[in-house]
């Protein structure tokens, strides 16, 4: 099992950035394994809402329908997957934070199966890696400064 949890702050305010984070087509902006994420249920957003993403980890596709299991608008947002090659869960909350911006909490859970579990000690600590890079770029992005 791989567990990483993340938290940045960033200077717009939260309902901004949880409108920006929530909406699974912008992933590719800021998540550099992200391909494509395509809404496969009607918009907006609510509880069992679901969407594809195509991404590459480790030269690998990596292709994963996501289900919303737990949703407060504006403020929380946990999916998991129920079809994957990596089944992820992953919890993301907006706090108010410094200054009039936001504190982006993150928590993300995977499970390696298949190949990628020969590599779980390697695979963690890419993951890891991507992960606070991902993040690193989400701020660079919210801030305006990509």
């Amino acid at each position: 099992m791989i567990e990483v949890r993340v938290s940045i702050d960033v200077k717009p305010p939260p309902d901004t950035v949880f409108d920006f984070w929530a909406d699974w087509t912008n992933n590719p902006k800021w998540q550099l394994g992200q391909k494509s994420c395509t809404w496969t249920s009607e918009p907006p957003l609510k509880l069992g809402s679901t969407y594809d993403q195509v991404a590459r980890f480790m030269g690998r596709p990596i292709v994963s329908s996501f289900e919303v299991v737990e949703y407060e608008p504006g403020r929380k947002l946990r999916i998991k997957t129920f079809k994957s090659t990596l089944p992820l869960d992953i919890a993301r909350e907006v706090f108010p934070g410094p200054d009039g911006g936001t504190t982006l909490n993150a928590t993300i859970r995977g499970a390696p199966t298949g190949l990628m579990k020969l590599f779980n000690p390697f695979a963690k600590r890419m993951v890891v890696r991507n992960i606070n890079q991902d993040y690193a770029r989400l701020k660079e992005l919210l801030n305006g400064s990509a």
